[in-house]
């Protein structure tokens, strides 16, 4: 049987030889001396798992005991639930402060961009405030705009060929005004922006991301189906594929401002959602972040095929961050957690433990777009 010993709450040691060996051969804890130190996470696991004992003063030592010294400490049995279920999978994981080889991972991926060179020729239309659209006049420009540049909807919803109305919604109705390109009859920039901040308080962290990718070359529009703000097209795409079948979009934008917090659970919503649909989930954070540190929960190491990795043949894969259901995490939070992934030069893997303590993997990759002011992020579940 393993033994354990608890000295005092920073301190959970092994006891005999044969405990010390076995728990070596599965890389749990830190030499010391003849001994291992473990870490509460790692001592409650061999608890609870492997049956091991632990004593203090000769007493027995419970799970439950042990658990208690840190109940205190913030989100401690999430850590908990995520440690466990990536052992339960035999693969290995050690806190993150523990010093392990360091083996640079892509943390990032590039994104391409364009030039948007839009027509030149003024356009005039009315605005109205209620349904936050605006109504373009001129028939046969507003056509080109929507097939040339997938701005607005001309005609119906993939029927264009149905009515000759073109139509822009508040954020493309504000980017061809701020583009010199539009004229409202019945209303200035100051007024549309107005009203479209009464409406709702975040329009201008999501116009600025609006902006950001649609001057980049992409095309983006609504995600309301999909339950998030927008969804996005790679430049070059048309409404209408070579082939006459309507384009289909590949990845959704959240815009997450990083002064904000969500539950994780509705935070976890539209990563589902988004994966559902077989679309790669964007999450957008309006402005630079901080460079400070939020510290990780776990380094962990995956596998290559079928054969898990170990501290002794090869560097980890990523980091952990550990969350609860009902936790809420804020935009500054999730971008620090980014930034100290990155310098460990490993992928962020966000673990979130549900009530039934079943764990949830998402796996973080910065995107670089280049010449852009905001932070994103690819989000997309995994199983690990």
């Amino acid at each position: 049987m393993l033994e354990l010993s608890l000295r005092s709450k920073n301190s959970i040691t092994t006891t005999d030889a044969s405990t010390t060996d076995a728990l070596a051969k599965g890389y749990y804890g830190v030499r010391d001396g003849r001994s291992i130190k473990l870490s509460p996470e790692e001592a409650l696991y061999l608890i609870d798992a492997r049956n091991a004992s632990c004593k203090k003063d000769g007493q027995a030592v419970s799970f439950s005991s042990l658990a208690s010294l840190f109940s205190g400490s913030r989100k401690f049995m999430a850590r908990y639930f995520t440690y466990k279920d990536w052992r339960d999978r035999g693969l290995i994981a050690i806190p993150s402060s523990r010093e392990y080889t360091k083996q640079k991972a892509p943390t990032s991926k590039d994104y391409p961009t364009s030039s948007l060179k839009l027509p030149s020729k003024k356009l005039r239309g009315t605005f109205f405030s209620a349904d936050l659209v605006s109504v373009v006049e001129d028939e046969k420009e507003g056509r080109a705009l929507y097939e040339k540049f997938w701005i607005g909807q001309y005609g119906s919803y993939k029927a264009a060929n149905r009515g000759s109305m073109s139509k822009l919604d508040i954020f493309e109705t504000l980017f061809l005004v701020d583009r010199g390109i539009l004229f409202l009859e019945n209303a200035t920039r100051r007024d549309v922006m107005g009203i479209a901040t009464q409406r709702r308080t975040d329009f201008t962290s999501l116009y600025e991301v609006y902006k950001d990718w649609r001057e980049k070359g992409y095309v983006i529009k609504t995600g309301f189906k999909f339950g998030t703000h927008f969804r996005v097209y790679f430049p070059g795409a048309k409404p209408m594929e070579a082939g006459g079948d309507q384009t289909h979009s590949k990845h959704v934008i959240q815009v997450f401002p990083k002064d904000s917090k969500l539950l994780i659970s509705e935070w976890a919503r539209a990563i589902r959602v988004a994966h559902s649909v077989r679309k790669t989930l964007i999450l957008a954070i309006p402005g630079k972040t901080g460079a400070g540190r939020q510290d990780v929960d776990f380094v962990l190491y995956h596998r290559h095929g079928g054969e898990a990795d170990s501290p002794d043949k090869s560097s980890p894969r990523f980091a952990m961050l550990s969350l609860g259901e009902e936790e809420y995490i804020g935009g500054q939070e999730f971008a620090k957690a980014i930034n100290e992934s990155n310098r460990k030069g490993l992928e962020l893997l966000l673990a979130i433990a549900d009530r039934e303590t079943a764990v949830t993997y998402y796996k973080v990759k910065q995107i670089r777009l280049p010449g852009s002011r905001h932070d994103y992020f690819e989000i997309e579940w995994m199983q690990p």
